[in-house]
């Protein structure tokens, strides 16, 4: 989701790697072992947990977490959980990182020492106080200080055990006093609003005695404000500690003013005193990316820069070309490039282009596109977004239900228990490698169009290259839809979004064997049974040596290789796009009908959206597609209650609430998108709810008012193909930015004849080039090198044509040292605007001497 930033948007993003952890504290008794799971939290609110693995004290997980950031946050944290033999979860230690700290961490796999879990400690919100000391004339005409203290608001409390009833407790401390103030607890809000005062005395009035005050006057230097936010709780455990902020009093400087948001801080020493390498580590990898993203017209120049690649000859001096070789991995370069290139419609061109080139540079036909080329990671990336919900109608199915049966399919007699038998393996694996074989041999016409037309340009490619070779032109196609689609979907169907997390070991196994035997099928290649080292394979594959496998590949081969001959929009199955356990509002369709909230199973298809008791039951409602007239957020003020959304109906709207934030946007984003071409779509919608004959947000009675606020539509129809082509361009800047030291040096170097080093001028590289030659060197500039020799980053970029690679070098620092410009000026401007102690900045733990040092530079300081 978008943050809106003064025409700028701002995107936040994390991909994690939850790898392994140990050395975890053993479980007291006899049975050590523990059974334990890792959450993913955004402060405190869960977004993802991996699955459990049993009786291990070094769990290793080796799942992965990607996530669109919807909202602010202070901590990225990773809880471990162990589970008892009664289902209950019992927290062993976390790591929390903080957004500032997030960048040290970003792509490197790093060991975390779990640190203690402590109500104390698990803090998130923020608070908004305001401070006035101000002089008072007693009656004797002694002059007093006291300290008006406001406390105003709160915002983003946590909930605690499904309630939050906040309440503050405002304390004056200093070296002999300490006066405690407490607010009226606010109900069923974790955004209370206070506006509370409270007065403390400062200095000592002469009707005080000794006795009371150890000193005549206090020092104002040395007293300190203390708010505390608590949880009333009706349990006998207590009132339930939120957070809290110290505030030192000379914050008020020599205006004696003060008015600032705090990020509430945890309980000084209120963890459990637990040495932390008892509690084991945790490893992660943590990519956390934030765009910042311009208006469009700031990205036309690179944009269209880019997009022209496809018509750059030779391709290996085009702009997008260049991106995927200074990139350290290809991945990076391919991801934003196919994503910008599908939403402008010139993919297709694009990757036959790449393709092309790298067909004729390919001398055997054997290891047609078999490396880890920018060509191949770019079909990929395609596959893997045009394709999402082909793989969804085809192999999610029998996917759920070898995961779900759990039938035995070893075939190694080496790791065969005893209580299985090699024949009744042997024959399960056959029946879910038939079953498997034979619906990707049968799904052809569901192929996307997209993706059928880059399999075309493959074919032709590789049959001109090499004219001898008949099975190539199928060889070409294969080596992605079966190779890189297929085997891996089933492989790793939770990377492919077909399973919610990695299967346990027994069916990772099953997988793995059904996945080695259809991508052998899918090869063609000759002597098949000689592809498997393993003997015990080897002789299962004799059961699929015959003909009818080989035909059955090269007709589908066949049909998904004829250019723009199907249409995935045409599909009339019902295809599954998400589905899980959500909480709705009674709709109420009995004017009598109790509107009261039921957790229910939802299930969402190209046809309906309908929602269920359970999993697997017949559907309680059925809302047809055509029926959704607007996917909005609902506010939360509405029921008092986080991450709800609304299903707008002609007649009604269903309320629903989703378990995080993550989940909500998911279910707001994918609804909308499969809605977006119902004729009747709303303009405007209410925001909140109808309660008590009227709406919430504009207090019109008639249930049938029009909307007050208008709809967050104008999202493209098309559900995969949903790409926001400024930030793609946007990334590939930063890419470009990032790798700039290497396209200044291509651009500078100078080229090399074969193991002769010489110096050049950049005339003779044209003449080089002119001669025919290709450089294995980037020398494309004027400058001399003198760093010794070739730098192995640079050795296999190889530059058929030096002039035109120039200039497409100069075209493309020009075009980024134009957004860097843009990018430095917005951050100078914002440096200049922040004000710490605003809501938009609070002052946290480590800024306090920044605010002091912001108020002391400017006398006029507000929010």
């Amino acid at each position: 989701m978008a943050v809106e930033e003064e025409g700028l948007r701002v995107f936040q993003s994390v991909k994690i790697k939850i790898g392994e952890a140990k050395n975890i504290p053993p479980y007291p008794g006899p049975n050590k072992m523990r059974d334990c799971f890792c959450t993913v939290n955004l402060d405190q609110e869960e977004v993802f947990r991996t699955k459990i693995i049993e009786k291990s004290l070094c769990p290793f997980y080796g799942e992965d977490f990607y996530c669109e950031i919807p909202r602010s946050f202070r901590h990225l944290s990773f809880y471990i959980f162990d589970r008892d033999v009664f289902r209950r979860d019992f927290s062993i230690g976390k790591v929390a990182v903080k957004k500032e700290d997030l960048q040290k961490y970003h792509g490197k796999d790093t060991w975390f020492q779990l640190q203690p879990v402590s109500a104390d400690s698990e803090v998130q919100g923020k608070v908004h106080l305001e401070l006035r000391l101000s002089e008072v004339i007693t009656d004797s005409g002694v002059i007093n200080h006291k300290l008006a203290t406001r406390v105003l608001e709160c915002q983003g409390l946590p909930i605690v055990n499904g309630q939050c009833d906040p309440y503050a407790a405002v304390s004056l401390l200093g070296p002999s006093r300490s006066e405690a103030k407490k607010t009226k607890v606010k109900r069923k809000t974790n955004n209370p609003q206070f506006d509370e005062v409270f007065y403390f005395e400062v200095t000592r009035p002469l009707s005080y005695t000794k006795r009371q005050f150890d000193v005549e006057e206090e020092d104002v230097d040395k007293l300190a404000l203390r708010v505390d936010l608590w949880n009333a709780s009706n349990l006998k455990f207590g009132d339930e500690f939120l957070g809290g902020v110290r505030v030192p009093l000379r914050a008020l400087g020599q205006a004696g003013v003060h008015d600032a948001w705090y990020f509430l801080q945890p309980r000084e020493n209120g963890g459990k005193s637990v040495k932390v390498e008892e509690l084991g580590s945790l490893r992660l990898n943590i990519v956390y990316t934030e765009d910042h993203v311009f208006p469009s017209e700031h990205y036309t120049p690179l944009r269209d820069l880019l997009l022209q690649s496809a018509n750059v000859a030779p391709v290996s001096a085009s702009p997008a070309h260049t991106l995927g070789e200074v990139c350290r991995e290809k991945q990076e370069a391919a991801i934003p490039l196919v994503r910008l290139f599908l939403h402008y419609g010139k993919i297709v061109p694009f990757i036959s282009t790449i393709a092309h080139a790298e067909v004729n540079r390919t001398q055997d036909p054997n290891t047609i596109f078999r490396g880890n080329s920018l060509t191949s990671k770019c079909i990929d990336e395609t596959m893997k977004l045009a394709g999402m919900h082909y793989l969804q109608v085809t192999l999610k199915p029998i996917i759920d239900e070898i995961c779900t049966d759990h039938k035995s399919c070893e075939i190694d007699p080496v790791k065969l228990k005893e209580s299985e038998n090699l024949e009744t393996n042997r024959e399960n694996l056959r029946q879910y490698v038939d079953r498997i074989f034979n619906v990707i041999t049968t799904s052809g016409v569901r192929c996307p169009t997209v993706m059928c037309d880059i399999f075309f340009s493959l074919r032709e490619s590789a049959a001109t290259r090499f004219q001898v070779d008949q099975d190539v032109r199928y060889t070409a196609v294969s080596s992605f839809i079966f190779l890189r689609f297929f085997a891996p979907a089933i492989l790793s169907p939770n990377l492919f979004h077909l399973r919610p997390h990695h299967p346990d070991p027994a069916t990772s196994r099953t997988l793995t064997l059904i996945s080695k035997t259809i991508q052998t099928l899918g090869s063609l290649a000759k002597s098949k049974s000689a592809n498997f080292k393993e003997s015990y394979m080897a002789a299962f594959y004799d059961y699929f040596n015959e003909q009818k496998y080989s035909d059955a590949v090269k007709n589908f081969l066949d049909l998904i290789s004829t250019s723009g001959k199907w249409d995935q929009r045409s599909i009339e199955t019902p295809i599954m796009l998400k589905e899980g356990f959500m909480i709705k509002r009674a709709q109420g369709r009995k004017r009598f009908g109790i509107k009261n909230f039921k957790k229910r199973w939802f299930r969402l298809t190209n046809h309906e959206f309908t929602y269920h008791k359970t999993k697997g039951e017949s559907a309680l409602c059925s809302i047809p597609i055509e029926n959704i007239l607007a996917v909005e957020r609902l506010e939360e003020e509405s029921f008092k209650m986080k991450n709800m959304f609304q299903v707008i109906q002609p007649e009604r709207a269903l309320y629903i609430q989703a378990n995080n934030c993550v989940e909500a946007r998911d279910w707001i984003d994918i609804l909308t998108k499969v809605s977006q071409c119902n004729r009747k779509r709303l303009s405007t919608y209410h925001p909140s709810a109808y309660l008590n004959g009227h709406w919430l947000c504009c207090k019109l009675s008639a249930d049938t008012a029009s909307g007050c606020t208008p709809c967050t539509g104008g999202l493209p129809a098309n559900i995969q193909l949903d790409v926001d082509g400024d930030r793609e361009t946007e990334r590939i800047y930063s890419l470009f930015s990032t790798y700039m030291t290497k396209l200044i040096k291509m651009q500078g170097q100078t080229p090399t004849r074969a193991h002769s080093p010489r110096l050049f001028s950049p005339f003779c590289a044209v003449a080089h080039s002119a001669a025919g030659l290709s450089l294995p060197a980037e020398a494309c500039g004027s400058k001399s090198v003198y760093d010794g020799p070739e730098q192995e980053e640079y050795s296999s970029f190889v530059i058929d044509d030096p002039q035109e690679t120039y200039k497409t070098l100069k075209l493309i620092v020009s075009a980024v040292q134009t957004l860097e410009q843009q990018h430095t000026k917005y951050k100078r401007d914002k440096f200049k605007k922040t004000k710490i102690g605003s809501q938009e900045h609070p002052i946290g733990d480590k800024s306090f001497q920044c605010y002091i040092r912001q108020q002391s530079e400017s006398s006029t300081y507000s929010i």
